[in-house]
């Protein structure tokens, strides 16, 4: 199969290394607005499958005459691209599949469906982590169940050792992260949607070797979930794991205005609040330590009239041999396998869907674990 991975960035270098290793895969395009650092990744982590080019990805013209030389592809740039990119996708016949992070652009996405249907191909938008796989274990829990009364999802990329005063660094974009903490985020109570503010309900938990953390309340993490549950089970939440009094440190810098994108004026420039944040974060957080990556999935229900309870968790810590972050293997490793899997011919469905409605997780789960993405199920 020929594959395609759009933007060569940190999570692109690792789609990249994912299909170098796949012996199914006999060429690897790789794509970037930056022809040189597309040429570099494609030399490094293509094992000699890969060529590379230059793409504008809001160029969708130029985009479908490289989706055309492909089978599947994995957009690894920023949301904002993808409604073009699937565009681009279903004109050359070419299953596709992204890292998602925005609701809105999701929805637009899925409105493609008839069309996506109609040119034989799958696109598969928010494949990475959460948005992503979370998505897949979720439903492969809810299967498992006669009835299901809620879902819990609590993911975290976290530096192995804590730093003060926010005990963070930065594991992806900036932007990414402000959007989290920012905007609404919806979850199941009374088995209907409902949204609630960001950066609330903290809870305390631990990991086995990790310690306690915190958690709570963040954006887009649920996905398409909230459609897809909706009166099926009770709850479902999703919320953010972070070392103890990240929140509280955090959100006050939010509250007073750094997340506006309303410019202010300083001196006699105009400056964007956000814009601002977001370059302090990348220079004061990007200090570049080991990273890990926590994930636990709990769901609450019932088997054959019994009262039972499913915990799925997954620790991952930073690859120090590849060079590859527990953020980069958690997310770009779930999109490459889907892409595989869709141009592979093991996703039966075409169209635009959900991954919890298209992806079969006993497909897809062992595919983690030959990637060394050890999950644990109790």
């Amino acid at each position: 199969m020929k594959l395609a991975v759009i933007g060569a960035g940190l999570m692109g270098r690792a789609a990249v290394y994912d299909f170098g290793r796949n012996d199914n895969v006999s060429k690897i395009g790789v794509f970037d607005i930056d022809e040189q650092q597309a040429k570099d990744i494609a030399e490094k982590y293509g094992a000699s499958k890969a060529v590379s080019g230059k793409l504008d990805a809001g160029d969708v013209e130029a985009a479908r005459d490289i989706h055309n030389d492909y089978d599947a592809a994995v957009s690894c740039v920023t949301y904002k691209y993808n409604p073009g990119l699937t565009r681009a996708a279903i004109d050359a016949h070419c299953h596709l599949v992204d890292l998602g992070g925005n609701n809105d652009v999701v929805r637009t996405q899925l409105e493609m469906n008839d069309e996506a249907a109609a040119a034989g191909v799958v696109i598969i938008p928010d494949c990475g982590l959460a948005p992503g796989m979370v998505s897949i274990i979720a439903m492969d829990g809810y299967q498992k169940l006669t009835k299901v009364d809620s879902i819990k999802i609590r993911v975290g990329g976290l530096p192995q050792s804590a730093r003060p005063p926010l005990n963070y660094q930065m594991v992806f974009s900036a932007e990414g992260l402000i959007n989290e903490y920012w905007e609404p985020c919806v979850i199941i109570d009374g088995g209907k949607k409902k949204t609630v503010n960001p950066m609330t309900e903290i809870e305390l938990l631990d990991f086995d070797g990790v310690g306690k953390l915190e958690a709570f309340y963040t954006s887009g993490g649920t996905s398409t979930l909230p459609d897809t549950f909706e009166n099926k089970v009770n709850f479902l939440d999703y919320k953010t794991i972070r070392y103890p009094g990240h929140c509280q440190v955090f959100k006050p810098m939010l509250e007073i205005g750094l997340a506006s994108r309303q410019p202010i004026t300083v001196g006699d420039q105009q400056v964007e609040p956000r814009a601002l944040l977001k370059a302090v974060l990348d220079k004061n957080l990007s200090f570049g330590g080991l990273d890990m990556v926590l994930v636990r999935v709990v769901l609450e229900g019932e088997l054959d009239g019994e009262n039972k309870t499913i915990v799925y968790e997954i620790i991952d810590r930073q690859d120090t041999h590849t060079g590859l972050t527990a953020m980069m293997r958690t997310t770009a490793f779930p999109a490459a396998i889907i892409a595989s899997m869709a141009a592979g011919g093991q996703v039966d469905k075409k169209g635009c869907f959900p991954q919890e409605l298209a992806v079969k997780s006993s497909l897809f789960l062992p595919e983690l674990k030959k990637r060394g993405i050890h999950l644990t199920v109790k």
